[in-house]
């Protein structure tokens, strides 16, 4: 039996003793290290300043978000995360440009892709060159991912899954359309994903009656709607940008083109669409990387609904984010978890992990095939109804139904067709797609 003293002796010790392992067993700090420098070319002016300017919302929208929880966490501390931009002015040779001044001027130790495929090829060439790591958000042609590099990644599903979907969804209607006016613009994406809608057709039991190719970027396409008009198509498929989708659809309002469906890859996923069109964007279909009605268990980072909330306090809006801000958050948050998995900033590690991803995040599942493109998502299709983008295919996914086929324009424009349409622009461009 202990004495009083040598008993508070042994009371004192043990004392010390479980100090000493609460001490042990705390967490070590996490210290704070160098920031995480990463560049981007984008699109801040030329005639994919729009689209640009949402790729980057989506890009600030991820640095802000992983800032405020405290930065990546890599080689045992905590990075806070810097993006630098450089404007690429929509063009391919200064988005290249830029993406080699951005590693070697601004020390970018990984990139960020432009808006755009043939912006991104231009990026994915100087990437590779210097082996630093890309995550592409909004460059799905699958030509940038069958050259054999190692260091470029896209989070997209491959390009020309988006009109096909839309070409699934139309053979399941009531009449079902059967011919098809194709107009694309001329830049490789647009061409790469058209010339895949041109083949996919027959599968479905459909023909393209009119094909047309336009310089990128026009605003007056009158005069190919007008040809077109004489096919009578079912179907008016374009992929191109937003501001051809916008023209596109006014002039088959002015000339009264009436098919049972409009479709593009761009354009009224963005809220510009609508605000330019009014009532007369109803209706129109668009094949797309995102939706916010969709719903993804088991997400890394945050879900659909708390991105929604984000990006609208954070830009002040009640629009809903594009799919052009989603994508690019998507490739902010893989880039995260590949750095994290890496547990390193070395570029050759990053690109290890980005190449073992596997996630789940409000965008859906983000993982890379051999070549680097993500051909692991679901690609939806969406309508404009009553001003509203909703999402109507797949039917097991879709929030409402199609609405089809299109009214006539006559029924449900308040613009008047002009009496005497003044001297159509020439048709310039290429008859028909490439091949």
């Amino acid at each position: 039996m202990l004495s009083g003293g040598r008993a508070a002796g042994a009371v004192v010790l043990l004392a010390l003793a479980l100090a000493a392992c609460d001490i042990t067993a705390a967490p070590a700090q996490v210290k704070t290290g160098a920031d995480i420098v990463l560049g981007a070319p984008m699109s801040l002016t030329g005639n994919q300043s729009k689209e640009g300017a949402l790729t980057k919302e989506g890009y600030d929208l991820w640095r802000d978000w992983v800032n405020a929880h405290g930065g990546i966490t890599a080689e045992g501390a905590r990075h806070r995360v810097q993006i630098r931009y450089l404007d690429d002015r929509s063009t391919p040779d200064a988005s290249g440009q830029a993406a080699q001044q951005l590693i070697t001027d601004d020390g970018a130790q990984f990139l960020l892709g432009s808006y755009g495929s043939t912006n991104t090829a231009a990026d994915a060439t100087v990437a590779e060159k210097n082996h630093i790591p890309l995550v592409a958000s909004n460059g799905a042609a699958r030509s940038i991912y069958m050259k054999g590099y190692h260091f470029v990644f896209g989070v997209q599903t491959p390009a020309e899954s988006e009109l096909q979907g839309v070409l699934d969804m139309a053979a399941t209607m009531n009449p079902k359309p059967t011919k098809i006016a194709l107009l694309s613009a001329d830049d490789s994406f647009s061409v790469e994903v058209a010339n895949a809608a041109a083949d996919y057709a027959p599968r479905v039991g459909m023909q393209v009656v009119f094909s047309y190719q336009y310089p990128s970027g026009s605003t007056n396409l009158y005069a190919a709607l007008d040809a077109a008009k004489a096919k009578k198509p079912d179907i008016i498929l374009n992929s191109g940008h937003l501001i051809e989708a916008i023209a596109i659809t006014k002039a088959a309002r002015d000339v009264r083109l009436d098919p049972a469906m409009f479709a593009y890859t761009s354009g009224p996923d963005t809220p510009d669409f609508a605000r330019a069109l009014g009532k007369d964007a109803n209706y129109v279909y668009s094949g797309s990387q995102w939706s916010p009605q969709l719903k993804y268990k088991s997400v890394y980072s945050f879900s659909a609904a708390e991105f929604v909330s984000t990006y609208q306090k954070m830009y002040g809006t009640a629009d809903l984010p594009a799919y052009q801000v989603a994508s690019a958050t998507a490739a902010g948050l893989a880039l995260q978890r590949a750095i994290e998995q890496a547990d390193s900033l070395a570029p050759d590690k990053v690109r290890d992990g980005l190449a073992s991803l596997d996630i789940t995040t409000f965008f859906g599942r983000i993982k890379f095939d051999q070549q680097g493109q993500n051909i692991f998502k679901t690609v939806v299709v969406e309508q404009i109804q009553d001003g509203k983008l909703t999402t109507v295919w797949p039917s097991a996914l879709a929030a409402s139904t199609p609405q089809y086929p299109t009214p006539a324009w006559a029924t449900r424009t308040t613009i008047p067709a002009p009496a005497q349409p003044g001297p159509k622009a020439p048709v310039v461009g290429h008859p028909p797609l490439k091949r």
